[in-house]
């Protein structure tokens, strides 16, 4: 489906949040011991959501991965078990996301912790800014220093979250705070090469969906071929900003060498809310059947600013955002060109991929990529 559509340059863009609720990942798991109930699917490379009671990690799963409003999180019970969610199905991103409960020590001895940690790829601990986080800090320090003596190569992420309560001076005094504090238990403990990253979210802006493209994006074997061939791509086409966006989560799992610039996220972001709630309502057959998201779907937005935003699906899970000048995109059909050039080259990148992890042993906390054939649809996993 093809959509052309020019609206005005609003000032400020608010999360999206308006995905049609069957337009996603399957069906979510349900709660589970992790002792009790091991399952196949296990041994998928996995991010960890950690924190104290409380923090915003059950509410930063179900905004990102399950569209779910920002208001309605207020409403969500305590997460009492792990939380396994297997987001494979509709993601390019073969992984799983597993919400730990606040109140529950996982070192106690019922639980494994070395093999909680030897299978992942990324660890994130949520603190809530809005609160005292002494606690939260000493939490920090020994599931991460614990977590890296088992396996050095998790990425270590720190989101401080809830801000959006937050002055902006307050916002960079906090961070300033935490980093200084963290890094300094770290220095004590001889722990130097443990590196944390630290990012300020909220669930009510982009920011937490930036954050995770962040987090993904270091799961990432491909990142620095995608990148490569994203700058390629613009400086071919008189582009200005690029990004590859996994639809469903509104992650961009590359983008071009170019600083991002927060408003230009978010324009895209809703460029993808507007492609996929007016494919909802006029690009299915009238039985209901059919996709919203297809090997068709193309969308070009003019804001009055002489900037155009221009949508093209790459494959059945990601689509190429860009953001260009009128006046660039007067040679539409050489962007169009470079586009299947692109195109082409995304799907031989994943190919020779996946093709090389069947004949290699792959590192524990690779995320698995989907073998795509041209049109987008998925052949197989490994």
């Amino acid at each position: 489906m093809s959509i052309q559509y020019e609206a005005p340059l609003a000032d400020s863009f608010g999360v999206a949040d308006s995905f049609p609720k069957d337009f996603g990942y399957g069906e979510e798991e349900e709660e589970e011991d992790i002792e009790d109930n091991p399952t196949p699917s296990d041994s998928k490379p996995r991010i960890l959501l950690m924190g104290l009671r409380r923090s915003g990690k059950s509410s930063i799963q179900k905004v990102v991965f399950h569209k779910m409003s920002p208001n309605e999180t207020l409403f969500l019970e305590s997460t009492n078990k792990i939380y396994k969610d297997d987001i494979s199905s509709s993601s390019f991103v073969n992984f799983q996301i597993w919400d730990f409960p606040g109140q529950v020590d996982f070192f106690d001895p019922t639980f494994d912790y070395e093999m909680i940690f030897r299978g992942t790829g990324a660890l994130i601990f949520v603190i809530d800014a809005q609160d005292d986080y002494v606690e939260a800090l000493g939490r920090l320090h020994l599931t991460v220093s614990r977590a890296y003596r088992v396996n050095p190569e998790i990425n270590f992420e720190v989101f401080i979250h809830k801000v959006d309560g937050l002055s902006d001076d307050h916002k960079i005094e906090t961070q300033r705070d935490i980093h200084q504090r963290a890094n300094d238990d770290l220095a004590d403990a001889s722990l130097e090469k443990l590196h944390l990253s630290f990012y300020l979210t909220s669930i009510y802006d982009h920011s937490i969906f930036e954050a995770f493209s962040k987090v993904v994006q270091k799961l990432l074997p491909q990142l620095p071929t995608l990148e490569n061939l994203l700058n390629i791509f613009i400086s071919n086409s008189g582009i200005e900003k690029a990004f590859l966006f996994d639809v469903v989560s509104k992650i961009y799992i590359a983008t071009d060498s170019s600083p991002v610039d927060m408003q230009s996220y978010e324009l895209c972001c809703d460029m993808i809310d507007v492609v996929i709630d007016v494919s909802c309502i006029y690009g299915l057959k009238e039985d209901g059947t059919g996709s919203a998201y297809d090997k068709e779907s193309m969308a070009i937005i003019r804001l009055n600013n002489t900037t155009v935003l221009y949508l093209k699906e790459v494959t059945k899970f990601l689509a190429l955002v860009c953001i260009l000048r009128e006046e660039s995109f007067e040679r539409k059909g050489l962007i169009d060109y470079n586009f299947h050039c692109f195109r082409k080259a995304i799907h031989e990148v994943f190919e020779v991929g996946v093709s090389t992890s069947r004949t290699s042993t792959q590192p524990a906390g690779t995320p698995l990529m989907k073998t795509v054939a041209l049109n987008g649809t998925p052949r197989s996993t490994v």
